[in-house]
Parts: C-alpha cells; structure tokens; sequence
C-alpha cells in the first residue's frame, strides 16, 4: 500500500508531496458488496469505537434540531435533515483510520485514532472540510432563496403549517420539485468531489484539489455503479434520521468503514 503518516503527528511546515495522478480502477457491484461486508466487519471488530462516532454525529444532530426549535425555526427541520447527510464525509475520518489499522492489523486505542483526527488540522482534510460545509451552507441558502421566491404569498409559523403549505398547495409543489432539483444537483456534486478524496487525503500526502479530481475520475469512470453506491448512502442516511436520528449510530460507521474499502478497491496504491 501507501507510506503510512497518519499516525504520527505532521509538523507544522508539511506541505502536500506533489505526485502523478493516481490511477484509478473500474469498480463493480461485486466490489461494492465486497466493500459493504469488509465494512460490516469492521463495525463488527471495534463496535463499541464505531458506535461512538454514529452517536455523536446523532446527538450532534438532535441538537440542531432542539436549537431550531428554541429558536422557533421548526420549519428549517426538513432542510437541515436533508442536508445533515452532505457532511457525514467528514465526520467518518476517524472510521477511515480505524478501518486502515485493522487492515494492517495494526493495535489501536482511542488515543491513536482521536490523534489522527485532530493531525487532519495540518494536512489537505481541512480544505475538503471548507468544501463540505461551504455546499452545506449553498444548500441552505437556495432553499430560503426558492422559500421566498416561490412561497411569497404562503405564511406559516411553525413546522405543520410549513408542511400543509408544501404538501397540498400548489406553490408548494412547485417549490418542492425546483427544491428537489437543485439539493439533488449539490448532492451529486458533493458527492462526485469526497466519495474518494475523504478517505485517500486521510491514506496519502497529497493536495485537496488532485484528491477532488481524482474522486470525479472514479466516479467519471464508474457512473452507474457510483451513482448505485450514491443513492444506498442517500437512502440509508435518510431512513437513519427518522428514529430521532438514532440509526445513524449504526449507519453511519458502516457506510464509513465501507467507504474506505471502497476507496482502496477505486484507487490504485501508491508506488513507493
């Protein structure tokens, strides 16, 4: 595989080895069943650490909640549900590095994998972060932007009358279906740019911008098989959020692991 930095603290003057492109590999369903059981085991070895990072990005997100509901914002529940997934990514650093020690059957505790997370400081991770949450906000943005526009006339002060606007008047179908349209064009761009970066900024020295390209290679490569991949994240994040968030504590490791896996079968490794 690749030289192995993640476990040691860089030094405050690292820059990013400058390399080739990496080569990138044809991925199929079988590689993505492959990747979802090496994922499952994964969780399965270390579920106690792997369950942590799901609960904590769960309460993290019942705490959006509650702070929109105190701040009598409950109709900003459904867009800040719908994109809460766009930064699991990010939150699934330190699954990516549990997942590289067990491959290498490395001994690890939460000293070493909690030190690794917070080294990303120094290294390319965060930049990707900075994209991440900068989609995150657009996503935020367009959705009040397409409220105003489309919903002008419509007024509602809480939850259940933003939901009978959306539902059963026809502005807000309408405002459904651009909605629908413009969160799905900023998923699959977040996604096309961190379904490999993530994880291979986290495996290698290298620069945020050649981990983005060489993310929308493999899915520029793979598309439908990627886009398969895609909407299982979707799907299962989504379904994760509706018992109070609760499901994440198992998705959310498992989509992490596997992403991993994924990456290592997408991404041939790096010479040297």
């Amino acid at each position: 595989m690749t030289p192995r930095t993640t476990g040691s603290p860089p030094s405050d003057n690292l820059t990013p080895q400058q390399s080739a492109m990496p080569e990138v590999n044809t991925v199929t369903a079988v590689d993505i069943k492959a990747a979802l059981r090496a994922g499952f085991s994964d969780f399965l070895a270390r579920p106690v650490m792997s369950g942590f990072f799901g609960l904590f990005y769960a309460v993290f997100g019942l705490l959006v909640v509650w702070c929109l509901v105190w701040l009598e914002k409950a109709w900003m529940i459904i867009p800040a549900s719908v994109g809460f997934p766009l930064i699991a990514p990010f939150a699934a650093s330190g699954l990516y590095e549990m997942s590289r020690r067990l491959q290498d059957e490395e001994r690890f505790g939460w000293r070493e994998i909690l030190t690794v997370m917070a080294n990303q400081r120094k290294r390319e991770m965060g930049w990707m972060a900075f994209v991440t949450l900068f989609i995150f906000w657009v996503w935020f943005y367009q959705f009040r932007t397409v409220l105003v526009v489309v919903l002008q006339d419509s007024s509602f002060s809480d939850l259940d009358g933003f939901l009978n606007t959306v539902l059963f008047t026809p502005e807000g179908w309408t405002f459904l279906a651009i909605g629908t349209c413009i969160g799905a064009f900023l998923s699959a761009v977040l996604f096309s740019v961190t379904v490999i970066a993530m994880p291979m900024l986290l495996d290698r020295e290298m620069d945020f911008i050649t981990a983005m390209l060489t993310s929308i290679r493999v899915v520029k490569k793979n598309p439908m098989v990627m886009l398969s991949w895609a909407a299982i994240i979707a799907v299962t994040m989504l379904l994760s959020l509706v018992p109070a968030f609760l499901g994440l504590i198992l998705s959310l490791p498992v989509l992490g692991h596997t992403t991993w896996h994924l990456y290592q079968r997408a991404v041939q490794p790096a010479e040297g």
